[in-house]
């Protein structure tokens, strides 16, 4: 047979070898339905912040950035109520997020190192209230922080505020944090009790061997090695809590609004779609700013660790 022959019948066989799908199709279900629910809603408020989708039959839909430029105090020489909301927003955001992980620490600390075989019940009752609705919970903290709440009632009772209620712990910027911080701290615990329970204890061990104190132990090897857990754990709670509007608009003041407020009132109240999708935008590319210099340094302490 010669050698031309054989080349042809081997592509021959090549041609009636029957077509397999690869495994890349079984990724399109998922693929198309993140473009369904993410990726093209992301488009409609991308186009209604640009005017060319509106909610309005007057004026009729045409590309305008006038709306960005409102927003937006640095795109003209003005002030914007709606960005210094922003910044009054995360301003909290950053205080609620550094407050729910310093008291999520310990308890995730306790978990992995002192509790030893109580340690899954006592997460089993840690994630207790995460079984209980949000709404319910935040309006459990109504019933508390109100004027003639449980806390106020408690205070007139031991004579420390005799007729003249705590103003401030309710309709304010600390019932707003408080509230925010109790609900994260449970969740704001699990990343940094599994990267505390997955520590090789050696490494302790081996501190402490050569002669460090517990204080030194904890921080030049235990923390710097739950670095990981800890930037996770902040970026879980951060990224929620910059679009939050129930706990501000239950535990809040009039004044006491988040930018989330202002964009669920866009959109439902003023029924003002182009600024809403405005402040969802700048929202969303703050939040994924904030994700890919979190997981910067994420991904820099985790090949850290491994070394």
């Amino acid at each position: 047979m010669s050698e031309a022959h054989s080349v042809g019948r081997r592509r021959g066989i090549l041609r009636r070898r029957p077509w397999r799908p690869g495994r890349a199709w079984l990724s399109l279900p998922v693929t198309a339905y993140l473009l369904a629910g993410l990726v093209v809603p992301i488009i409609l408020i991308a186009l209604y912040s640009v005017h060319l989708l509106t909610n309005f039959v007057y004026p009729p839909a045409k590309f305008s950035l006038d709306t960005w430029k409102g927003f937006l105090p640095y795109l003209h020489d003005g002030t914007s109520v709606y960005f210094d909301r922003f910044k009054i927003s995360m301003a909290i955001t950053l205080v609620v997020s550094t407050v729910a992980v310093l008291a999520a620490y310990p308890l995730a600390f306790y978990l992995a190192f002192v509790a030893h075989r109580r340690r899954y019940t006592l997460l089993l009752v840690l994630l207790a209230p995460f079984f209980v609705s949000y709404l319910l919970r935040v309006y459990a903290w109504t019933v508390m922080l109100s004027s003639d709440g449980t806390i106020n009632s408690i205070l007139v009772e031991l004579g420390r505020s005799p007729g003249h209620p705590v103003e401030w712990l309710f309709h304010s910027k600390f019932a707003i944090g408080l509230v925010l911080a109790y609900s994260w701290i449970p969740f704001v615990a699990l990343p940094i009790f599994v990267v505390l329970e997955n520590l090789d204890k050696r490494i302790l061990e081996a501190a402490q061997d050569l002669g460090a104190n517990r204080l030194s132990v904890f921080m030049r090897v235990t923390l710097p090695l739950s670095l990981p857990g800890v930037i996770a754990a902040f970026v879980f709670v951060l990224i929620p809590t910059t679009g939050e509007f129930v706990a501000p608009s239950l535990v809040g003041g009039s004044d006491d609004s988040m930018f989330g407020n202002f964009i669920q009132d866009s959109f439902v109240s003023t029924t003002d779609w182009a600024l809403g999708s405005v402040m969802a935008m700048w929202l969303m590319a703050i939040v994924i700013v904030l994700i890919a210099f979190s997981s910067r340094y994420l991904t820099a302490d985790l090949r850290g660790a491994s070394r």
